[in-house]
């Protein structure tokens, strides 16, 4: 493992980035739970890429959900319908992954669902680079389903238990402590303890960022 600066960490991320060699488009996965730190890390090794001159796709497991009528066959709390019920893959692999990997046409869409309004989109569709950088975050990532689909894979790792006290600072304008902490607890937490034991994800991650101390990450890289 290693420890330094947020920078340095981002430096080795893109590095890492710029050692894929494919013939399209470099699929970035950021994988890890809830509040562990997923978007931001993804966010700012974006603004790195650009920076050296690569022409970034930034999109999120977030526009890819069911509509809210579809999402919750189980209940709002459960963590089966969490982990099952929630996210569109083949709508996210028929628009944005199938298209930016092998023998993909490049044209892509990067969105398929306005969660503010719980409607479904169909934007424009537009066409990238052959050397393209699409980063992608969100939850269950490496699960059977998507896990051929990255170039790189990155897990971001922090305990759950941190990631309850961060969704209460983050979320405390939208919703109630209580509210928060169920859940957390009910459907957050358990549907990412079942993803770890089916799918153990990190054994697939060829970057793991430990994200207990943003500003200070530990991270181990696995790739050759």
């Amino acid at each position: 493992m290693d420890r330094g600066t947020r920078g340095e960490l981002l430096g080795r991320v893109a590095e890492a980035v710029g050692s894929v060699t494919v013939a399209h488009p470099t699929r970035v996965a950021v994988d890890g739970p809830p509040a562990a730190g997923k978007t931001t890390l993804a966010d700012e090794l974006a603004v790195v890429l650009r920076a050296q001159g690569r022409d970034v796709i930034r999109a999120t497991i977030d526009d890819f959900l069911f509509p809210r009528a579809q999402r919750y066959p189980r209940g709002e709390y459960s963590a089966e319908g969490c982990y099952f019920d929630t996210h569109d893959h083949q709508a996210l692999n028929r628009v944005l992954l199938d298209p930016l990997g092998p023998g993909g046409n490049r044209r892509f869409q990067p969105t398929v669902y306005d969660h503010s309004t719980d409607t479904l989109l169909s934007p424009p569709v537009a066409t990238a680079p052959a050397d393209a950088v699409l980063v992608f975050d969100g939850v269950f990532l490496l699960r059977p389903e998507l896990i051929d689909r990255w170039d790189l894979r990155v897990f971001v790792s922090t305990s759950l238990e941190k990631t309850v006290d961060r969704a209460m600072i983050r979320e405390r304008r939208v919703s109630s402590q209580a509210n928060i902490e169920r859940r957390w607890r009910e459907r957050y937490i358990p549907a990412q303890q079942f993803y770890f034991a089916t799918v153990h994800p990190t054994r697939y991650a060829d970057i793991v960022v430990h994200n207990d101390k943003p500003q200070l990450p530990v991270w181990e890289f696995r790739t050759p």
